[in-house]
């Protein structure tokens, strides 16, 4: 029941991020949105009853008031399970800034050492669904993964969708895919909504393909375990610097070129919760009324396979005040 009430509790910490930067939703301000997430999440924190450490953020201690890794979360009483957290106040800063879709706030929690200590770098990735658990392969190509995948959904190439973050960086890979008859969706920002998308059977997504960021691998892995889904991730190194890093955050000992499985990358009893700040393929955005909103929310647990969808309307008057805070300050405060 603890656990079944933590999950529930969870989604309140990203409805109140997700409130708090909506507001700012096409303002062209992106430090800005992501301030206001970030204000909102570590505030509500404080009422969640566990004794939590942030191990995938968006940066060190030098950095706050980001919620830095290794910042210590949560009411943090004396019978308060200790958990570790990966979380990202508002995934795809652009896409709230600019009013582009897809944009989330997102948290994952599990027990101490579930979750891979991934270094803010580069990371390639390949997920699917359900019918890609055990198929996709990164050291394979993209034309085998799609035909392994196809077949395991007695489908044909054509049939299927590849969604691909629009990088120069992945032309080589679009080519190929183009050259084997899978179609494409190409999206700007917010790889975890789309690796989220290939859980879905209405999405119109079967798999992911392409180079975005480490931290961002590890919470759509904790979310792929709750959904029956699959993902391996491998790093990507382009200067000394980023090895160095590496080795900084998992140790001298690390195999820093290992290709990272589902399992490596998020495993335990994982606890997530993600709201919608703009719709996207899986989640609506904030809507605003007069007095209030309502938001539109993911709540998972990797031991039941539970998968919720939360519809909640939210009354302004009655809301904690760091939901609302920075809504009235002039944009300009934050360059």
């Amino acid at each position: 029941m603890k656990e079944r009430n933590l999950a529930l509790e969870l989604v309140r910490v990203t409805e109140a991020a997700s409130i708090a930067c909506a507001r700012s939703m096409g303002q062209g301000k992106p430090n800005y949105s992501d301030q206001l997430a970030v204000n909102a999440m570590r505030a509500a924190f404080d009422s969640l009853h566990i004794a939590g450490t942030v191990v995938i953020g968006e940066g060190e201690r030098d950095e706050a008031p980001m919620l830095y890794i290794g910042e210590e979360v949560g009411r943090r009483a004396g019978p308060d399970p200790e958990m570790d957290i990966a979380l990202d106040p508002l995934e795809g800063t652009n896409l709230c800034a600019y009013g582009r879709p897809g944009a989330l706030s997102v948290i994952a929690m599990a027990p101490r050492g579930c979750f891979l200590n991934a270094p803010d770098i580069y990371m390639n990735k390949v997920a699917a669904g359900p019918a890609g658990r055990g198929v996709i392969d990164i050291e394979k190509t993209p034309t085998q993964n799609l035909a392994n995948l196809a077949d395991a959904k007695a489908v044909e190439i054509e049939d299927m969708t590849a969604i691909i973050l629009d990088r120069p960086r992945h032309e080589e890979l679009i080519h190929e895919i183009r050259g084997a008859g899978a179609r494409i969706r190409l999206i700007e920002d917010g790889d975890v909504d789309a690796a989220i998308a290939t859980c879905k059977s209405d999405s119109g997504i079967d798999i992911l393909f392409g180079i975005g960021g480490a931290p961002e691998g590890v919470l759509a892995a904790a979310a792929l375990q709750c959904m029956g889904g699959d993902i391996q991730g491998q790093l990507m190194f382009y200067e000394d610097r980023e090895r160095e890093r590496a080795h900084q955050v998992m140790g001298d000992d690390a195999d820093i070129e290992a290709v990272f499985t589902r399992q490596d990358l998020a495993h335990g009893e994982i606890l997530f919760a993600a709201t919608g700040v703009t719709s996207g393929g899986m989640l609506d955005g904030v809507r605003f009324y007069a007095d209030g909103c309502r938001t539109h929310s993911l709540v998972m647990r990797s031991k039941s396979g539970t998968v919720r969808i939360i519809e909640a309307v939210h009354n302004f008057e009655q809301k904690p005040h760091y939901t609302l805070e920075g809504f009235h300050q002039k944009m300009d405060a934050i360059e």
